[in-house]
């Protein structure tokens, strides 16, 4: 349980839901985590929360913020061990009500601005023996009727995982992925851009839909973010592992 102490983490996207969630765990094994958002003030909330957490505000969709993010903590502990892309777009996106504009959105955060990061982060992991985690959907393996496109964009950064997990081997680096089900973190409202009410309809949809019967929690996927980072897990790349209480199989 120590094998992260003092490891230099990047979690986009880290100040709630599963970010939150994973900044937490490897705070809490010794590890000194960077979380990235767009606001400020729950980026200082979240950096209260323990000692070895800071916040940066950057967005993910923006592509000079890749370079800089990583700079950042380049420059404050003068090494990078784990890169996890958490962050997320989406949207409830009939075909009939596509735009040029919404699909780009959701891919400047889903698979441009990984691809930025991974790209930023390469010769810093490359010298530590690190690892990329991308955190994917399950429905970036099972389709849905109006959410072609972010189902798309996930589906994409799943085969960046194993592409990359190719490409980046000879260098000993890692790369993972993490398809997570639906999880009680508020994306239907803040990601998705969903009113309460239909927020709610989904979600009770989703309970009837998944073999366990329960909406994930954010720990349930952050505790596979921590595992898949940790050193011991060192014979492992090139995965997207399922974290979705069976979603994925109906």
């Amino acid at each position: 349980m120590t094998t992260l102490e003092n490891k230099i983490v990047i979690i986009t996207g880290g100040s709630s839901g599963i970010g939150r969630a994973a900044a937490l765990g490897f705070a809490g094994r010794g590890a000194k985590v960077v979380v990235t958002g767009r606001r400020a003030a729950p980026l200082e909330e979240m950096a209260a929360t323990h000692s070895n957490i800071t916040g940066l505000v950057a967005d993910v969709a923006e592509p000079e913020d890749a370079a800089r993010t990583i700079a950042s903590a380049i420059d404050a502990w003068g090494r990078l061990d784990v890169l996890v892309n958490n962050a997320g777009a989406g949207a409830l996106l009939p075909l009939s009500d596509t735009t040029a504009d919404r699909i780009a959105s959701i891919f400047a955060v889903n698979v441009i601005g990984p691809s930025l990061l991974a790209a930023a982060a390469l010769p810093h992991l490359a010298a530590t023996k690190g690892s990329i985690l991308n955190i994917s959907s399950t429905f970036g393996h099972k389709p849905a009727a109006d959410l072609s496109h972010y189902a798309a964009s996930k589906a994409a950064l799943e085969h960046l995982t194993r592409c990359w997990a190719l490409e980046l081997a000879p260098d000993g680096v890692r790369v993972n992925a993490i398809a997570a089900g639906p999880t009680e973190s508020g994306a239907l409202t803040s990601m998705m851009g969903l009113s309460p009410e239909h927020a709610l309809a989904i979600e009770e949809a989703e309970r009837d839909q998944i073999p366990l019967k329960r909406r994930g929690s954010p720990d349930d996927v952050a505790r596979w973010i921590l595992h898949l980072a940790d050193p011991a897990s060192e014979w492992v790349t090139g995965q997207v592992i399922a974290v979705d209480g069976g979603l994925g199989l109906t």
